[in-house]
């Protein structure tokens, strides 16, 4: 075509679609850089809080007199109050926005968190933890919400994905660490568990306030982005919303959907912190080092971290989440055999390397489901109790995994009752396709 020929209505339409299709990947860049990284690095931190606990517990237990089924339980419990808050917080964020709500839960989890530097007992123990569940309520599914209404369908599962690296992330980074930070032992008369939790927890606070500073609520909000960018983003948006149908809070909590996404993430949830929370103490099992153990701990982590970004940017790209999904659960389960079957700690490496692979990869995938029929307030509450009824599981797993441990005197039960739990949630998954076809 010259200069001097006229356009066809259909040259414009393409035309038109490429330029919308580029200001649209420029205001998910914008975003994606904006957002990903902090909240990224602020989950890394929430989870560090959570599994630097099976690292305290390879000194504090014996200097605290703790039972397995006292640190058990202590672990547990922090989902107790977590639940119980999820859907609360969660509703108040949809009230107050995001920015502000999430720098309120960042802050005082890190204040909570340190504080259990100077617990003295079981009971004490118990209390700060059960205090830090409730602190930290609402902090994932309130991201899950706001990145939904920051991403289109397109580029939800990678933007999931990049910000759920910071679970293993932190224990690729914090196995390490905190294996060296158990060597401080000593330094201004504290412990070396005391150095863990002060130094693992108290950057949460200033990361709050770079949350209230950088965050927008909403892309309507986003000086940042040129008026084309944020129409193009809010266009897409907008689209979405109305392809689905709005639903109230009471609607979405009697959603079949909803109630079979609960027990998946209960499943993949319960696997996740049964391993997480145990796996120093299992390792110790090999007659390793306290520092030998942090370092060792990072490796199920890296290929976990690598396995679940390559994961989520197929199905991105591919679809087909709900097989992948059961798929990422079957694996999850099949891996903890093999620390069962050898006494190999290079075998057993490689198994909750497996399991972990599986275990991130399941639970990026997963959350790109339910916001896809999802919205509003229903999105809101719907994914906090999803969350909330779930993550029980993370009571349930470090619970159950340290009563078994007394009762049979290894961890070969436990594994066992892990492995069949991750294969319930991949049959669960498969059943979601009685509901859900365009996935």
């Amino acid at each position: 075509m010259t200069l001097l020929q006229p356009s066809v209505p259909g040259d414009v339409d393409v035309a038109t679609r490429a330029a919308s299709d580029s200001l649209l990947q420029g205001a998910v860049r914008k975003a994606a850089i904006r957002f990903v990284p902090l909240l990224t690095i602020a989950y890394l931190f929430n989870y560090l809080d959570r599994t630097s606990l099976g690292f305290a517990a390879l000194t504090m237990n014996q200097q605290l007199g703790l039972t397995a089924h006292q640190f058990g339980l202590a672990a547990g419990i922090f989902f107790v109050g977590y639940s119980l808050f999820e859907i609360p917080s969660n509703l108040l964020l949809y009230r107050v926005g995001a920015r502000r709500w999430l720098a309120r839960i960042m802050i005082s989890w890190g204040l909570v968190s340190a504080a259990t530097a100077f617990v003295v007992g079981p009971n004490s123990f118990y209390g700060l933890r059960l205090l830090l569940g409730i602190a930290e309520a609402g902090f994932f599914p309130g991201v899950t919400f706001f990145l939904a209404a920051w991403f289109p369908a397109q580029y939800r599962t990678r933007m999931l994905a990049w910000f759920l690296v910071g679970i293993p992330l932190s224990s690729l980074i914090g196995g390490p660490v905190c294996g060296m930070l158990l060597q401080m032992d000593g330094i201004w008369g504290l412990k070396g568990w005391q150095w863990l939790f002060l130094l693992v927890s108290l950057p949460c606070v200033p990361l709050g306030f770079a949350t209230l500073k950088l965050l927008s609520d909403r892309p309507q909000a986003a000086l940042w982005l040129t008026g084309e960018e944020r129409d193009a983003l809010v266009g897409v948006l907008a689209s979405e919303v109305r392809e689905r149908p709005h639903t109230s809070l009471w609607a979405a909590l009697k959603d079949a959907r909803v109630l079979i996404c609960t027990a998946i993430q209960f499943g993949f949830t319960l696997g996740s912190y049964g391993i997480g929370i145990w796996l120093p103490l299992m390792l110790k099992e090999y007659h390793l080092t306290n520092l030998a153990i942090g370092w060792i701990t990072a490796i199920p982590y890296l290929f976990a971290s690598v396995g679940m970004i390559l994961w989520a940017r197929y199905v991105d790209e591919k679809g087909r989440r709900i097989v992948n999904l059961a798929l990422a659960c079957l694996l999850g389960g099949l891996g903890l055999l093999a620390p069962i079957v050898s006494g190999s700690v290079t075998v057993a490496v490689i198994g909750f390397s497996l399991t972990l692979i599986g275990v991130t990869a399941a639970r990026a995938i997963f959350w790109s489901i339910p916001t896809r029929f999802l919205t509003g307030v229903a999105a809101a509450g719907g994914l906090a109790f999803i969350n909330s009824i779930a993550t029980v599981g993370g009571f349930v797993g470090p619970f159950m995994m340290g009563w078994l441990k007394e009762f049979s005197g290894s961890y070969v039960v436990g594994l066992l009752a892990l492995a069949a739990i991750m294969v319930a949630a991949m049959v669960a998954s498969l059943s979601l396709k009685l509901f859900i076809t365009q996935e």
